[in-house]
């Protein structure tokens, strides 16, 4: 069985680490956790690992989240990696733009930490733990 990857982006450290506390439950199904702190350092990251889906920042020093999504699907041409947009902008004009780099999906915050497991779940193909 193939590892699965999720790469956790967002340059504030306390949000970096709830997100992945949230996510940990499932590396006991396998999966890989990596972080980055900025857009640059995500797409050496995303480079490097290929990841299965990755939760991105938009706000970000040294390249924001749209930046980075358009670079992965559009100049990468990496488009089975799965990107889901979080920003505090819940506007639609960002949301739109979301979509128009090639984001998967585009989730605002403060989010719910049993969705963002959800959508790993979902995304990864893992069976819903707990039920």
């Amino acid at each position: 069985m193939t590892t699965k990857k999720i790469l956790i982006v967002d340059d504030e450290p306390h949000l970096r680490t709830l997100i992945q506390q949230s996510l940990e439950e499932l590396e006991d199904d396998g999966v890989e956790l990596f972080t980055a702190t900025n857009g640059e350092e995500a797409l050496v990251t995303i480079q490097a690992e290929e990841p299965n889906l990755v939760f991105l920042d938009v706000m970000m020093p040294r390249k924001n989240g749209f930046d980075v999504c358009n670079t992965v699907k559009n100049e990468l041409g990496l488009k089975h990696i799965h990107i889901i947009l979080l920003t505090a902008k819940g506007q639609e004009f960002d949301r739109q733009r979301g979509l128009e780099v090639g984001a998967d999906l585009y989730m605002t915050k403060p989010f719910d930490p049993d969705a963002l497991v959800a959508q790993a779940r979902s995304v990864l193909g893992l069976a819903t733990g707990g039920l």
